[in-house]
């Protein structure tokens, strides 16, 4: 093989590999199959729990990805004053990580069709060298509250620190930005 068929072979390969390697992550979730999900006209928004060091990101992202499905139209969401009164109401100890029973006694109470809660997994500033970015990642699931069964599941992850970044010092996008667009990737996968 000429030094020039082998470089070509060599290219080749590399691209294949490098085609292969980017095919991008796949969509993370779960939903039903068997779940009618335009059945679901009224939902309530459980406080999300916090992994992040940032005291307030649970209630910021909640309130952000509340205000979102609402303005998508799709369903009704109970106002979080609504759905604070009907877990202390049913003395909820911990309405971010939800019993079966819990899930179900809360819809009845509420009269809502799903219940959402979610954890934030990440959110907050991230450095690599000079640079710095905002990161943020989000868990969540829908319950349908005649069975407490979860119908949907998603993660989504946004933000974080590019090429473009790293490169000439940015500073990344704001960090309502990046809820905002973590909010709508997970109103995608709900909605897909």
């Amino acid at each position: 093989m000429t030094p020039r068929k082998a470089f070509a072979a060599a290219f080749l390969g590399l691209v294949a590999l490098s085609i292969g390697c980017a095919g991008g992550r796949a969509r993370r979730g779960y939903q039903d199959g068997n779940m009618d999900f335009g059945a679901i006209k009224t939902v309530a928004v459980l406080p999300f729990s916090n992994l992040s060091r940032d005291a307030a990101a649970a209630d910021r992202v909640r309130e952000i990805f509340s205000s979102m499905l609402l303005a998508s139209g799709s369903v009704y969401v109970l106002p979080p004053g609504e759905v604070v009164r009907g877990y202390t109401r049913l003395n909820i100890t911990d309405p971010r990580a939800p019993s079966i029973e819990d899930v179900t006694k809360l819809g009845g109470v509420l009269k809502a069709d799903a219940v959402i809660r979610g954890v934030v997994k990440e959110y907050g500033e991230v450095r690599s060298g000079s640079s710095t970015g905002n990161v943020i990642s989000v868990a969540l699931e829908m319950y349908e509250t005649s069975t407490g069964k979860i119908i949907w599941s998603a993660t989504a992850t946004k933000g974080g620190i590019g090429f473009g970044d790293r490169l000439l010092g940015g500073g990344g996008q704001p960090m309502e930005i990046v809820t905002e667009q973590v909010a709508d990737e997970l109103l995608n996968k709900l909605f897909r």
